[in-house]
């Protein structure tokens, strides 16, 4: 189980970090901050459609849809029933899923991320495999990186001009093709 202490100060970074597409959940996270009786039943999570009770939240960095709330089989982009709900049923528990670049490599994600047991089997496959594909994709990009940055610094204490403008024009090249 997660504190509620451990998620207020993930609510605070993410908040301080990202912005969201719909201003009314700023404040429903803020609403949450303030209401550790709300907190306490309040789990992040992946998918979290599937849960009986969710929340999707998406930053203006992702592609996703910028705010639902499910309840059983209703769904809402409404924030104000959403919030009615939040206020008059503190005491069940709350899935929300956060929709933000990078999340899976997050230390601070990671801390309050918990199993999504409804999760359907045929679901879990695919978010591992697509999780693992991009932590591979990353992880390239960092050894490509720390290998220029070898080089260049090999080029530098060497004072080999020519060596160090021809490794950081190829350097800025491949930032830019990343983009």
């Amino acid at each position: 189980m997660i504190s509620v202490q451990t998620k207020k100060e993930f609510i605070r970074w993410f908040l301080k970090r990202y912005q969201l597409k719909r201003r009314e959940c700023v404040w429903i996270l803020h609403y949450l901050l303030n209401h550790e009786e709300n907190l306490k039943n309040v789990h992040f999570t992946d998918e979290a459609h599937y849960c009986p009770r969710a929340m999707i939240i998406s930053t203006t960095k992702s592609l996703d849809i910028p705010f639902r709330f499910y309840k059983g089989n209703l769904m809402t982009a409404d924030a104000e029933k959403t919030f009615h709900d939040m206020t008059h049923h503190a005491h069940e528990k709350l899935y929300i899923q956060l929709n933000y670049p990078n999340k899976h490599i997050c230390e601070k994600y990671v801390t309050v991320l918990e199993d999504n047991q409804y999760l359907p089997v045929e679901e879990i496959g695919k978010g591992v495999k697509q999780d693992a594909e991009q932590l591979i994709v990353e992880m390239e990009e960092r050894l490509v990186k720390a290998e220029y940055d070898r080089l260049i610094d090999a080029a530098l204490d060497e004072r080999d001009d020519k060596a160090f403008m021809y490794l950081t024009g190829e350097f800025r090249k491949m930032g830019e093709e990343m983009k």
